[in-house]
């Protein structure tokens, strides 16, 4: 689970709905670049990303971090298939607007951003798959969704809260946050978001013939897809390629400044080689 430092909003963000779904919006004092949209990962939410956010409007960025479906704030209901993959890169191409935005998925959001980019790929200027690997979770945290998945169906939260709680001593505030966002959260979409990350299909060869400009970006230690698996993604799609000294699973929590900078350096690169395009094109 990502928690947040500090549960502090930045100067010139505020809550809202987009699309259905609770959001954080962040809006720099003059929009010069494409607006951004962070997309959270399992058991996460848009606070997530409020360790990032001031850097990215900083730069000229509008940028959307919100909860999916059934996360936190963003209201769920009971039928199982609001949660699969396709119904949430549905709510994804939803909130998206008709301009292209440089999207970034943590995670399962990266599976989540992934479907919605092979499905629509012209609502995406460039994809940043943020520690997110290019099938289904292997390893300690795959062993751990299987053995929670009964423990959920037979105790439900409560029961499951007992392994998720934090062994590290974190602010007041920030636990009793961990704990609202947990228990807020749909029990039927914890269930489904964990066998979405224990099924997802390679889907690379798919990603790459869009033609989406791709970041593959990951903490050094990232202990959920294995950065060795991350790297040979990056590889197979000819995407951009950058590793987060000092962190783990959670770079934008863990190494804010650090993951701000890589977000921005490609989102540039990407912006520059598309006016150049542009005006190409037009003479």
């Amino acid at each position: 689970m990502s928690t947040p430092n500090s549960l502090r909003l930045p100067a010139r963000a505020r809550a809202v709905t987009r699309a259905g779904l609770a959001a954080i919006e962040a809006t720099p004092v003059r929009q010069t670049r494409p607006t951004a949209v962070l997309v959270p990962g399992y058991t996460g939410s848009k606070e997530d990303f409020l360790s990032i956010l001031e850097q990215l409007t900083a730069a000229g960025h509008r940028v959307i971090a919100y909860d999916q479906r059934g996360q936190y704030e963003s209201v769920g209901d009971e039928d199982p298939g609001s949660y699969g993959i396709p119904a949430l890169a549905g709510d994804l191409l939803n909130l998206l607007g008709d301009e292209p935005a440089h999207v970034v998925g943590h995670s399962f959001g990266g599976l989540v951003a992934r479907a919605a980019a092979i499905e629509d790929p012209g609502r995406f200027r460039s994809l940043t798959l943020l520690d997110s690997g290019p099938s289904a979770i292997p390893g300690d945290r795959a062993e751990r969704i299987v053995a929670l998945r009964p423990v959920l169906l037979e105790r439900g939260k409560d029961g499951v809260w007992e392994y998720m709680e934090s062994a590290e001593e974190l602010p007041a505030e920030v636990e009793a946050f961990r704990h609202r966002r947990f228990y807020a959260s749909s029990a039927t979409g914890l269930l489904v978001m964990g066998d979405e990350l224990l099924a997802e299909p390679d889907r690379t060869d798919a990603l790459r013939a869009t033609g989406v400009p791709v970041l593959v970006a990951y903490g050094k230690d990232d202990d959920a897809w294995p950065p060795a698996v991350q790297a040979d993604m990056a590889g197979r799609l000819g995407a951009a390629h950058a590793v987060i000294p000092g962190a783990m699973h959670s770079p934008a929590v863990e190494q804010a400044d650090a993951t701000a900078r890589v977000l921005l350096d490609f989102w540039a690169s990407v912006d520059e080689l598309t006016a150049r395009e542009a005006r190409a094109a037009s003479s």
